[in-house]
């Protein structure tokens, strides 16, 4: 019998709400995905005026981050190296690009939060502010 700890819908609201108020904070706007540990939607929020094709590349960052457990540009960055096509992982949802970051609780890899329409960089630093948030809250809970 598996017991299996992966983002539910509360740590999803959690995740998009931290984001939320950074990105109000900071005057910028994107779109923000959270994904279990297969990589499926819980949350998807697009902030007004995000771009709308951020709304399918978060999607897939977030995807990309909880499926192979790493962060999404790391990916793309060995991908790249390595001279391969990133179409050889075998689904059109993998993405290289920076912004989807796993959340790890205990070793394991429960979900990944992504966020898009900002710099890579930026993406990635919001990604990984609500992954610590998550990952804090569940280390105190226990």
């Amino acid at each position: 019998m598996q017991n299996i700890v992966e983002i539910g819908h509360e740590e999803a609201l959690l995740a998009v709400q931290i984001i939320v108020d950074e990105l109000k904070r900071r005057g910028k706007t994107a779109v923000v995905a959270v994904a279990d540990r297969h990589g499926e939607l819980v949350a998807l929020m697009r902030c007004n005026g995000a771009p709308y094709t951020s709304t399918t590349i978060a999607t897939n960052k977030a995807f990309t981050a909880a499926r192979e457990r790493k962060l999404s540009g790391d990916i793309g960055r060995s991908i790249k190296a390595d001279g391969w096509d990133i179409a050889y992982l075998g689904d059109p949802r993998f993405i290289g690009w920076d912004g989807g970051v796993p959340v790890t609780i205990n070793g394991e890899v429960v979900g990944a939060i992504a966020v898009s329409g900002l710099t890579g960089e930026e993406d990635v630093e919001l990604a990984e502010l609500a992954a610590r948030r998550i990952e804090e809250a569940a280390t105190s809970s226990r």
